[in-house]
């Protein structure tokens, strides 16, 4: 059989016997087994030869030189004729397929949009090809197959990437952690939310007890300032009524020393032999009367001013002192019901950290009764009063006016205990 298919021809045979050299140019792709390299004998082992005139070797055999070349010469047109023959036969190998596009919501939101109008597309060209069938349009029914393909392929080409393998698992993966990303900042959001909220009340909260203060402050000093006003007006008004009071008693000084003036002058007068007419006496008498009385009718008019400036004072005074016993007795109040806190707090456990409160406020209102009923706190002591016996009796036992309060531990183990 020919070393070379029967479907490529022979190659060309001119080639020039092969340059006998010292070893022949290996194949650039061995196809067959290489010819053996030749095998060399060591030399006989003799006797030594004495050094003298040695003879030329003997040539070479030319047979064996020509049936390597031609074994050579035959690998080398096989060589070229599979490399011809693999030249020709070659396609243009595929383009490679686009890398898929990476498993996320917005692409997968693209890829679904585009897939929509494709699909729409396809399906119009599906209604324009029974449309053209029914009509019996040939050249627009092949035309609409046509596009209908066309489309048909850039549909599977654009929903390619959703069909490859790990392409759902992995949007689902993603969106699950963008689900709970949004999930984890809206709760962030909410929360950062109530904390401005409550930072907002608490703040609000402090501003009105500051407010209240102040408004407190500003209603005692103006109260103090009112007060020191009023005192002063009222000081004011009593030392111009002891003022009026002086200048009527100085007048009535005035009017008594007038009277005793014109007596001794009288009786002056008399003992020269002088004697003024009794209409001069009258008119002095009526005079010194009329003035009298303007200026007793004046005293008793500022006398009853101060006595009503004396009232309001004590009033005032009265009501300062009213105002301090009550903000006395206030104070006692707060302090015993401090007292009557902790004597429970001691004795039930702190209401605000007991959690059973609501389950024992029943009984609260049962023994507590007798402070908001007066029929209850009547019955109540009627029970009693079952009970009463002597002082002497060897069984009775008085009633604590209070609350007995524990006596502190002992240890510190029972402190434990306690706590």
């Amino acid at each position: 059989p020919p070393p070379f298919p029967a479907r490529l021809p022979p190659p060309f045979r001119a080639f020039p016997p092969p340059f006998p050299g010292p070893a022949a140019r290996p194949a650039p792709f061995p196809v067959g087994p290489a010819a053996p390299p030749p095998f060399l004998l060591p030399p006989p082992a003799g006797p030594a030869v004495e050094a003298g005139p040695r003879l030329a070797a003997a040539p070479p055999r030319v047979g064996a030189e020509e049936e390597a070349a031609a074994a050579q010469r035959q690998q080398d047109e096989l060589w070229l004729s599979q490399f011809l023959g693999r030249r020709r036969r070659a396609a243009p190998p595929p383009p490679p397929p686009p890398p898929p596009a990476a498993a996320n919501p917005s692409s997968a939101r693209a890829l679904a949009v585009a897939a929509l109008g494709r699909v729409g597309r396809v399906a119009a060209l599906c209604r324009a090809l029974r449309r053209s069938e029914a009509e019996g349009d040939g050249p627009g029914w092949a035309r609409a197959r046509e596009e209908a393909e066309a489309a048909l392929r850039e549909l599977r080409e654009v929903v390619r990437p959703l069909r490859e393998p790990g392409y759902g698992e992995a949007l689902r993966r993603k969106a699950e952690r963008a689900r709970k990303r949004r999930l984890r900042l809206q709760r962030r959001k909410l929360e950062a939310r109530a904390a401005k909220e409550e930072a907002a009340a608490r703040a609000a909260e402090r501003e009105a007890k500051i407010d209240q203060w102040r408004a407190k402050c500003i209603q005692e000093v103006e109260e103090k300032n009112r007060e020191r006003e009023l005192k002063a007006a009222a000081d004011s008004v009593l030392s111009e009524v002891r003022k009026k009071q002086a200048d009527t008693k100085r007048m009535v000084d005035v009017l008594c020393g007038l009277e005793k003036l014109r007596k001794l002058r009288k009786e002056a007068a008399a003992r020269k032999g002088v004697c003024p007419p009794p209409s001069a006496d009258e008119a002095f008498e009526t005079q010194v009367e009329s003035l009298k009385t303007l200026l007793k009718t004046r005293t008793e008019l500022y006398e009853a001013e101060e006595r009503a400036l004396r009232v309001m004072l004590e009033g005032e005074q009265e009501e300062e002192r009213k105002k301090e016993m009550e903000k006395k007795q206030k104070k006692e109040r707060e302090k015993l019901l401090q007292q009557k806190l902790e004597m429970d707090s001691k004795l039930f456990g702190d209401p605000a950290e007991f959690p059973l409160a609501h389950l024992l406020q029943p009984f609260r209102d049962y023994y507590l009764q007798a402070e908001h009923s007066v029929a209850a706190l009547i019955q109540i002591r009627r029970g009693w009063d079952q009970y009463l016996v002597p002082a002497d009796h060897p069984e009775g036992s008085c009633i604590p006016p209070g609350w007995v309060l524990p006596s502190l531990p002992t240890s510190d183990t029972w402190a434990t205990a306690i706590r």
